[in-house]
């Protein structure tokens, strides 16, 4: 008995998808829940499953954009089909018919008129001479030596031309390849784009700077990290401080955490951070819920299982949306600053740097200091001036200080 496979239900604004990648070939047997294909919509890819076990046999194309309900492939009951084995046809005969006749035609053609003799063709090329534009006075219209020496001394008296491309195509060509590659735009990759020249075209987009002396922090990872991996199961990193000063700043700016519906100002009473994470197909979002009830371990946790989720492109819809801020570290592809565009409808995103050692003044005296600048950009429409720099310098007080992060101060 043969099973239609079609595109499942992906989401409720969902409508279509691209199939991305074949699992499973054409003919080849599939066991019950086996993956067979990729799906990508505009927001996360997902998985296609076989249906019964049997024989894949494959209707849609890689690349092709499929609606929700439209059929994807069939699935035969029984084993599988040998794969059919394409032979290549050669012709030899056709081959060497080519070879000998190119010898046999430059045979025929190398004493015809125009063909400068030995000494006259030195003589062209080393001047650069083209020897079809040479008259030959020699027996059937071979170019001698003293045409060629009269073909170089009228070239001398000539006025200087530019150049024809034509003639120097081989001389002006560059070195190297020139190749090209198109790749057709992807979903996610298409509503990347749209989404952020949307947020530039449609929120007045500012942003704030500041830097944080990491020493801290740092000194405070290098004593307590064995034994807080010993006892959580999970490395201390920078984003779990990051995120957990931006929870605390929040509740003191609460214009930083809110988005604007219409005419109507929403704020929020938790703080359900986005976290940008690099995947494979794209920069994705996935959001830790309710940050601010977290403790730092708590925090690490939720950011590893997502990030190794994303690296996997297993993140479901639910885990990319609903986020109330943003947070992007740039820093770990070496970037010293930059101005993040923000995570519409959000409004606000905190872009982190790297950190580099400089040199600092601290109580009169100049010394060396792990620094990070970073970044706030928001919207502002809804937040003035104070409330985004005293957002940025509160974060700033808590990094500089992390026992305010756990004394709640």
């Amino acid at each position: 008995m043969s099973i239609e496979i079609k595109v499942p239900p992906v989401g409720e604004s969902i409508t279509e998808v691209v199939l991305s990648r074949w699992i499973k070939n054409d003919g080849e047997a599939v066991e019950m829940d086996e993956v067979i294909a990729e799906l990508e919509s505009d927001k996360a890819t997902f998985e296609l499953t076989a249906e019964q076990a049997g024989t894949l046999k494959t209707i849609a194309a890689e690349g092709d954009t499929l609606e929700i309900g439209a059929v994807v492939c069939t699935i035969e009951a029984g084993g599988a089909t040998a794969p059919k084995k394409e032979e290549a046809a050669s012709e030899p005969a056709a081959a060497a018919d080519s070879k000998t006749e190119a010898p046999a035609k430059e045979s025929k053609e190398s004493y015809a008129s125009g063909t400068p003799s030995p000494a006259a063709g030195k003589i062209l090329a080393e001047k650069g001479v083209d020897p079809a534009s040479v008259q030959g006075t020699g027996v059937d219209g071979r170019i001698t030596k003293e045409d060629a020496q009269k073909a170089e001394a009228a070239k001398k008296s000539e006025p200087v031309k530019a150049a024809s491309p034509a003639a120097n195509t081989t001389a002006a060509a560059p070195a190297g390849a020139r190749s090209e590659r198109r790749e057709k735009m992807s979903p996610l990759r298409k509503t990347v784009a749209k989404r952020l020249v949307s947020v530039k075209n449609e929120t007045a987009m500012l942003t704030t700077f500041n830097e944080v002396n990491m020493k801290p922090i740092m000194d405070l990872r290098g004593k307590y990290k064995d034994q807080f991996k010993e006892k959580h199961g999970v490395g201390l990193g920078f984003m779990s401080f990051f995120t957990k000063a931006v929870t605390e700043a929040l509740k003191d700016f609460p214009a930083v955490n809110a988005r604007i519906e219409g005419e109507e100002v929403v704020y929020n009473n938790f703080a359900d951070i986005s976290i940008a994470v690099s995947a494979p197909k794209g920069l994705v979002v996935p959001v830790v819920r309710n940050a601010e009830s977290k403790s730092l371990a708590e925090i690490e946790k939720a950011v590893l299982e997502l990030a190794l989720k994303a690296r996997e492109n297993k993140l479901s819809i639910e885990e990319m949306t609903g986020g109330t801020f943003t947070i992007t570290n740039g820093g770990v592809f070496g970037s010293m600053m930059s101005t993040p565009i923000i995570n519409a409808p959000q409004s606000a995103i905190l872009g982190m740097h790297n950190i580099v050692e400089r040199p600092v003044a601290e109580k009169g005296e100049v010394v060396i200091r792990p620094m990070m600048y970073v970044a706030l950009s928001y919207d502002h429409r809804i937040i003035d001036g104070r409330e985004s720099v005293g957002f940025l310098v509160r974060v700033k007080q808590l990094l500089e200080d992390p026992a305010r992060l756990l004394l709640g101060v």
